[in-house]
This record gives C-alpha cells, sequence and structure tokens, in this order.
C-alpha cells in the first residue's frame, strides 16, 4: 500500500478545477447503486466537546474507491499547540477489500470542504446569472484559508473583493499580491455579512453569534453548521443540503431550525439537485440560499482516490 501525509499532498499540488470535477463525479452517483454510505457515528467519551467520526464510503463509475475517513475533532487542541483535527483515510480495493492507501493528512479535509463549497457556489452564480461577486470568510484557520485558495482560483476576477474575520488574526501572506490586493481585514462579523455576496462561515465558535437576518440574494455557506441563531435564518425559503439525513442532527443549525420552527426535509433542495437537477430553479430569484454541508464521506473517498492515483502516477508517496 502507499502512505500520503499533508507533505505529500502538496508536493502533488491542488488542482481546484480537477477538485471541482471530483465532486461533481461523486454528486452524479449519489443516490444510486453506485455510491454506499452509511450514517456516519460520532465516538465520545470523557469531554463531550471531542468527538472522532468515522465516515466509510464506496463510489463506484469514475472513482472506483471505498474505504473510511476516521476525523477527530478536539476543541482544546490550538491551545496545546496541536491542530483541532485530525484526519486520517483509509482506502481498499474495491475487488478485493485489501488496504490499497493510508492518507494522514488534514490538508484532504480542507481541500474537500472547500471543494464542495465552490461547486455549489457555481451553481448558484449561474443561476443568480451574476458575472461577478464580493465574498466574505469568517474564521480563517485551515479550512477558511482553503476558501479563500478555492475562490482565487476558481473564480478568479469574477471576485471582486474578499472580507476576512478571525478573532486570532489574519496572515495573507502566503497569496499574491493580486489577492491581497482585493483582500480586507474587517474588525467584526457583521461588516462582513452585510457587504458580502457570499458568506462563509469556518469557524468553531462554541456559541451561535449570527442574529441578524441575511443580506437579500446572498449565498450563506455555512460550512461551520453552527453559527445562525434559529431566528435570523427561520424565514429563509431557499435551503440546499448534502444530505438531509445527515444534517439534520448533532446540533446543527438545521437541528435547531427542525424542532424550533418544524423545518423538514421538504423545505430544501439537495448539492445534486442543485447542481445537476437545476433544483434552485425552484426559489425565488433575490432570496438568499441557505447551503448546509454536513459533509459526505463520498466526498472525502473520492478527493482521496483522486490523490491516490496522482500519487501512483508520480511516484510520490511512501511505498508500505
Amino acid at each position: 500500500m502507499i502512505y500520503l501525509n499533508d507533505s505529500h499532498i502538496g508536493e502533488i499540488g491542488v488542482d481546484w478545477r480537477e477538485l471541482a470535477g471530483t465532486i461533481r463525479q461523486v454528486l452524479r452517483l449519489y443516490g444510486t447503486e453506485e455510491v454506499a454510505q452509511p450514517l456516519k457515528p460520532y465516538l465520545r467519551f470523557r469531554d463531550p466537546a471531542n468527538r472522532i467520526i468515522a465516515m466509510p464510503a464506496f463510489v463506484g463509475g469514475e472513482v472506483e474507491a471505498c474505504g473510511i475517513k476516521w476525523i477527530a475533532s478536539y476543541p482544546g487542541n490550538p491551545a496545546r499547540g496541536l491542530p483541532r483535527a485530525h484526519n486520517t483515510i483509509v482506502l481498499n480495493d474495491p475487488a478485493t477489500g485489501e488496504p490499497a492507501a493510508c492518507f494522514r493528512s488534514n490538508a484532504l479535509n480542507a481541500l474537500r470542504t472547500a471543494a464542495v463549497s465552490g461547486v455549489m457556489l457555481d451553481a448558484w452564480a449561474a443561476w443568480r446569472g451574476t458575472p461577478s461577486f464580493s465574498a466574505g470568510i469568517v474564521g480563517f484557520g485551515p479550512i477558511g484559508r482553503a476558501h479563500l485558495e478555492m475562490l482565487d482560483s476558481l473564480f478568479g476576477e469574477r471576485l471582486e473583493t474578499v472580507r476576512l474575520f478571525d478573532p486570532r488574526g489574519v496572515d495573507l501572506q502566503d497569496f499574491d499580491a493580486d489577492m491581497r490586493a482585493r483582500t480586507f481585514v474587517c474588525r467584526d462579523w457583521r461588516e462582513i455579512y452585510d457587504r458580502s455576496d457570499v458568506f462563509i462561515t469556518c469557524t468553531t465558535a462554541r456559541e451561535r453569534y449570527i442574529d441578524r437576518s441575511p443580506r437579500p440574494g446572498a449565498l450563506l455557506l455555512n460550512v461551520s453548521l453552527r453559527d445562525y441563531v434559529p431566528d435570523a435564518v427561520k424565514d429563509v425559503n431557499a435551503v440546499v443540503v448534502d444530505d438531509w439525513t445527515e444534517v439534520c442532527r448533532e446540533n446543527t443549525d438545521i437541528e435547531r431550525l427542525h424542532l424550533l420552527h418544524g423545518w423538514t426535509r421538504e423545505r430544501a433542495v439537495t448539492l445534486k439537485e442543485a447542481v445537476i437537477g437545476g433544483g434552485l430553479a425552484r426559489f425565488v430569484p433575490g432570496e438568499p440560499v441557505f447551503f448546509n454541508p454536513m459533509g459526505l464521506a463520498a466526498f472525502d473517498i473520492g478527493v482521496a482516490a483522486h490523490y491516490g492515483r496522482k500519487a501512483l502516477q508520480t511516484g510520490v508517496g511512501v511505498r508500505l
């Protein structure tokens, strides 16, 4: 088998268009016999703030891979000088079950997350018919940084400005001069929320803080899933989820809206419907779109398989 870590992923490099293409490949198969994905369990013990999530999946078609993602999230780790999340993925040969690859890579988690956001954003921009837009990101850890890289790569000059806020500070030294010239660091999330066409939450907030209604026509990429006070978004009609059963649990904003305001599966379209089935046409143009992606194991397996193939082609990684 082959072993890959973050340095190997960096050596192979990031092609955001290829990653977005992988997400679309998985979406086309999702809901068919070519994708198997049981509901992911959460392992908790001792400190309930910590969790380890098991995410098994099989994806057929052009991806043809199966395996499991095992990701630990320990909110207290940054205070110890450690990453909050630790991500491991094991791929098996679908024909024999033999282990084929092992990834110890937090980068893959961020890449998958931002690639899914990019696919949703592209569908929203096409539906809205907008030639350009402004974006805002709250939370600039690994997931927030990956989103800025994705925005720069996939949307280029269509991206007018980006506003960022993180109470821990924002470091843009790894981005080129053009991106830095379009990026503004803000003092508060409200400044970003009120002025962004695309508003992206990438936080680890312990309490919900977004307490005002969204800007008309905005796309809310609710990546961190637990940032919105329910009353702030209870009247939003345009809702997109990757999978309702996955996202309506574990104290997500969708679950709170389900319990407090009676939201049901019928209120939302799926990401597959939005991207491939023209599902956004169901919504009234000009209303805000609220996207809640729980994170599908099938996407993680697809992205890992993409890098596994690249590693074999380039000779990157450690053969075990």
